[in-house]
């Protein structure tokens, strides 16, 4: 009896331990708000980690990592790194100007973010665009933990326009503003990682709104496992 109480209290301990976050910035400037969405929450632990050390090193005390970084290109290290880390099954939370990074590593825009910002014609497609400050009405389209405890809100945030997505993406949050695309939330593609994409996210606008912070929460968690 003594074994399984000692068990218990092991599990729970575990249990209790906050998921340990790397949060990666660089290559865009953003608002000082934007750290208040990682504070006061018991559940996450977050180290931030700028370029160029953003993405070495080991991969075992991480269980999450949360991009806001804006890299056009990365180097093999970097790019086997992030293979590995998606492949191993991990969490993945991707924010707002981290969509428009690796534009030249389909691999990464098709597989596992599920969309790629457009710099220059591809595909097709002119290059994509971006608009400041918009009021955006925001859907709530499906049922998921990332979107637990959030209705349908407005928001002042920005949008991208004319972005490549990969077919059958399972959407969570969507705009009909017309310099939007449509999507601004989903679960990427990847059959290996738990990744969610949010698009929003420029300023302190968007930073300090108690929605957007809890889809950001909730979205870590998921990720994790939690």
């Amino acid at each position: 009896m003594r074994a399984i109480a000692l068990l218990a209290a092991a599990v729970c301990l575990t249990a209790a331990e906050p998921l340990r976050v790397r949060l990666v910035t660089g290559g865009h400037s953003h608002d000082p708000e934007f750290y208040s969405v990682f504070m006061g929450d018991p559940r996450i632990k977050v180290t931030v980690e700028p370029h160029p050390n953003a993405y070495r090193g080991s991969r075992d005390r991480i269980d999450v990592l949360v991009l806001y970084d804006m890299i056009k290109a990365a180097g093999a290290p970097a790019r086997e790194w992030l293979r590995a880390w998606v492949e191993s099954g991990k969490g993945l939370v991707v924010l707002h100007h981290a969509i428009c990074s690796f534009e030249d590593w389909e691999w990464w825009g098709d597989e596992v973010v599920g969309a790629r910002y457009l710099n220059s014609p591809s595909r097709g497609m002119p290059p994509s665009t971006f608009f400041h400050d918009l009021e955006l009405d925001i859907q709530v389209v499906k049922k998921h933990p990332v979107t637990a405890g959030v209705d349908n809100f407005h928001i002042l945030d920005e949008t991208y326009k004319g972005m490549w997505f990969a077919p059958k993406l399972e959407l969570l949050l969507t705009t009909k503003h017309e310099k939007g695309d449509g999507p601004i939330g989903w679960i990427g593609p990847s059959k290996n990682a738990r990744v969610v994409v949010l698009q929003g996210g420029h300023d302190k606008n968007a930073h300090l709104h108690a929605s957007w912070q809890r889809l950001v929460r909730n979205a870590i968690l998921w990720a994790g496992n939690r």
